[in-house]
């Protein structure tokens, strides 16, 4: 396997769907003289002809040419645990043609089964991942693992390469995406963890923690504003955004309320006038399914903000747009912009 990628080039010429459709004509041009290379075993020219082509799409993904699943091989373009990056890196993907006998294409490292008879050259030392051991440990309550890698070579890597290295490995043991979803935590250790297990059970664990948040649940959440006043929100549990990998749309929906008790909290026809809203914000949002999905909603000082992200190319802006327009108590307003990263609720994500 290949790993590439360039983190140190300027900013992108052009519009992403304009830099994707510029990769896919470049691939149907190429991939006669890629498929010849590695058929040839000749890895340093398909790197010559990859790393500047995935660059203009933009110069932070990572890629990498590994074994496929289905096809020989997987070409993986990945924005590598950068969440700005991580929809261009889908849209890319949503783009790529059907896969065939030859090649599939992937937005994230995919779980290798063979991971475990992988071994790396890492800064001159064998990486091997059987000899990989993991310190676990679930925090109560929560949907995630932390994990304390040890490897025998650690003690002779900086700590750059412990960590990347520990990365890398978990990714190949479960996914990147899962390692987004479940792994909280993750140290390189260069002593071995008192109850440290096998790489090999990582995956088990993580498919016990998982088993026990297959329901949509809420939590409720109180705090305090810049200012000191009470705040109440509501958030969707697990929050993360690599489960709407195509939702980088932020819409914010600021409804303010009449009716409201001395912390400023709304109550009585405020409170009703505010759930019938989000129910029939819900009701649209139902049938976007696909596009569009609440994220939380925040009451604090006489206003709700509810925070939806969304496909851009969805109508669910409108949506909320129409909706806005029947809000009796004072001025409603939409704001929307760009958010990949879903900064706008990072107090809730997971």
């Amino acid at each position: 396997m290949r790993l590439f990628g360039r983190k140190d080039a300027d900013e992108e010429a052009g519009g992403p769907a304009e830099a994707i459709a510029g990769f896919w004509t470049w691939w149907q041009e190429a991939r006669p003289r890629l498929d010849t290379l590695l058929g040839a075993g000749d890895a340093e020219e398909v790197e010559k002809l990859l790393t500047p082509a995935v660059a203009a799409i933009h110069p932070g993904l990572v890629y990498e040419v590994a074994p496929g699943k289905e096809a020989a091989h997987a070409l993986v373009v990945t924005a590598a645990g950068d969440a700005e990056l991580r929809s261009l890196a889908h849209r890319w993907a949503k783009a790529a043609p059907p896969p065939d006998l030859l090649w599939e294409f992937h937005p994230s490292r995919q779980a290798n089964p063979m991971a475990l008879e992988v071994t790396l050259d890492v800064g001159g030392y064998a990486f091997a991942l059987d000899k990989l051991t993991l310190g676990l440990r679930v925090p109560r309550n929560q949907p995630r693992v932390d994990v304390a890698a040890y490897h025998p070579i650690f003690g002779e890597l900086d700590d750059d390469t412990r960590m990347e290295t520990t990365l890398l490995a978990l990714d190949w043991l479960l996914g990147e995406d899962d390692v987004a979803r479940w792994v909280g935590e993750i140290t390189a250790v260069t002593f071995e963890p008192i109850d440290a297990v096998a790489a090999v059970h990582l995956p088990a664990v993580v498919a016990d923690v998982a088993s026990g948040y297959s329901e949509e649940e809420w939590v409720l959440m109180e705090g305090q504003t810049g200012t000191g006043a009470p705040l109440v929100a509501t958030a969707r549990h697990p929050l993360r955004p690599v489960d709407h990998p195509l939702f980088d749309q932020h819409i914010a929906i600021t409804l303010p309320y009449a009716h409201r008790d001395e912390s400023g909290l709304p109550v009585g026809d405020s409170l009703a006038a505010l759930r019938d809203f989000e129910e029939r914000l819900a009701a649209r949002l139902l049938k976007l399914r696909d596009d569009a999905v609440l994220a939380a909603h925040l009451s604090a000082e006489g206003h709700r903000i509810i925070h939806v992200y969304a496909d851009p190319t969805s109508e669910a802006a409108i949506h909320a747009k129409e909706l806005i327009v029947g809000w009796e108590e004072g001025e409603p307003r939409v704001d929307v912009s760009a958010d990949p990263a879903w900064t706008a609720v990072a107090p809730f994500l997971t």
